[in-house]
């Protein structure tokens, strides 16, 4: 009996790794229902920002991780389940929070936007070197803040470039660092996996 690896076909992310399953239906219910649990559970990981009202949170990490590893249509799904649960009252946005009427709701609606676009381009090998990765990572964050920062300022009455000084600004440090851990882990889960293509 062999123990290599067959190759993946072009387009696979990783989650089509699984072993195949009759029920791919509950297959793909169970990545989706963890996806939003681990973006909920990351979300608590949060660190005030003073003169911010949005804290440095692992739920931007969670985010882009689930879209490059599910794939633009389980990524969309679990952060669409992670937003409306948590606008519905789930205590499971930063910091315990939940509702729509916040001013970091504008992030979390990019979350889901980026993590579709990730999957999308780790569908097209994004996620495959350290480079790729990288400009991967660049792509969701950006898509992030293009969605939270005018959001920010809409429901704050804030300045655009208040809200960029307070909603933008603090955080590329941690992104930065981020899309580090990003770079190392994905292209080293292909490369474990012996599937690189």
């Amino acid at each position: 009996m062999s123990t290599a690896a067959a190759p993946v076909r072009s387009g696979a992310v990783l989650a089509d790794l699984l072993p195949a399953a009759r029920r791919r239906y509950a297959v793909d219910a169970a990545l989706v229902l963890g996806g939003a649990a681990l973006t909920g559970i990351a979300a608590q990981i949060a660190v005030p920002v003073p003169g911010s009202p949005v804290p440095v949170t692992g739920q931007t990490f969670a985010a882009l991780l689930i879209g490059t590893a599910l794939g633009a249509r389980r990524g969309f799904l679990s952060l669409a389940v992670y937003a409306l649960v948590g606008m519905a009252g789930m205590p499971w946005f930063a910091e315990g929070t939940s509702g729509y009427a916040m001013p970091s709701l504008g992030y979390i609606l990019g979350m889901l936007l980026a993590a579709t676009v990730v999957g999308a381009l780790a569908r097209r090998g994004g996620d495959r070197s350290v480079l790729r990765t990288a400009g991967t990572m660049v792509i969701g964050s950006a898509i992030i803040y293009a969605v939270g920062v005018p959001y920010l300022a809409l429901a704050t009455g804030m300045s655009l470039s208040a809200a960029v000084a307070a909603g933008l600004t603090p955080f590329l440090i941690g992104d930065a660092l981020k899309a580090a851990l990003a770079m190392g882990a994905l292209p080293a889960s292909w490369k474990l996996l012996g599937r690189r293509g």
